[in-house]
């Protein structure tokens, strides 16, 4: 009876650590997005000043980060996916 209940609360224990480290990874995954957002934009802006050419390179540049990092999210949901 006692392996029963050993059985069960790590099985529970197991599930509540996946929901966390499921909330963490989309809490990295929401940081990166904003940090390389913000960092593309920045060098957008710089060379736009550098060439007189705002905002080309600035919107480019940030439009680019957003697809990179979104690109590289859904790939690991996909591999995670395939492992799971």
């Amino acid at each position: 009876m006692t392996v029963l209940r050993h059985h069960l609360h790590h099985r529970h224990h197991m599930e509540d650590r996946a929901n966390y480290t499921s909330v963490f990874m989309i809490s990295v995954w929401g940081f990166v997005i904003a940090i390389s957002s913000f960092l593309f934009l920045y060098a957008g802006y710089w060379l736009d000043q550098q060439f007189g050419s705002a905002p080309t390179f600035m919107l480019g540049l940030f439009f680019l980060g957003v697809f990179l990092c979104v690109g590289r999210l859904y790939w690991e949901v996909w591999v995670r996916r395939g492992k799971g």
